[in-house]
């Protein structure tokens, strides 16, 4: 690996680990106290899965756009995938503050809702640039319509 694409996988896995420690400090400060106090779906994992799956699938995440970046073939599907990435990065850093620090369940609804929409979407948009990177995001994927279930479950136990 060049140096050049030893700083991008850097900056890339860097970038979405940001986003997952930034996050993960609005929702650590939660648990013991706002989250305990709900009820939660059968279904929910233990807290200390969380940060655990959530760090896997950040790396996941970054590796997937270093490939987008690095290895994707050249043209408008390669520059789409990154724009649909970074969109969804966005919608996944607003979920936490929105659901763990204002405590708007609904609204946290929504957002996870076209978070799942727009993951969806990248991989679409990065199948064609980049298939690797495109199955990389296949858990996160999976993962967060997981998660979609606990916070409509949190939100129909917790009127």
């Amino acid at each position: 690996m060049t140096p050049a694409s030893y700083f991008r996988l850097t900056a890339c896995l860097a970038l979405c680990l940001m986003v997952g420690g930034v996050t993960g400090r609005v929702t650590a400060v939660e648990i013991p106290t706002w989250y305990a106090g709900l009820v939660k779906p059968s279904w929910s994992p233990p807290n200390f899965a969380f940060p655990v799956v959530w760090t896997l699938l950040y790396v996941l995440m970054g590796i997937s756009l270093w490939l987008l970046w690095e290895r994707g073939r050249p043209g408008p599907a390669r520059t789409k995938a990154i724009q649909m990435f970074c969109f969804q990065l966005a919608l996944n850093a607003a979920w936490s503050p929105v659901f763990f620090k204002a405590h708007e369940v609904f609204v946290a609804v929504v957002i996870i809702m076209f978070l799942n929409v727009a993951i969806a979407a990248t991989i679409v948009c990065a199948w064609s640039a980049q298939r690797t990177a495109a199955w990389l995001l296949a858990p996160y994927l999976a993962w967060v319509l997981y998660a979609t279930t606990l916070n409509a479950g949190i939100l129909a136990l917790n009127p």
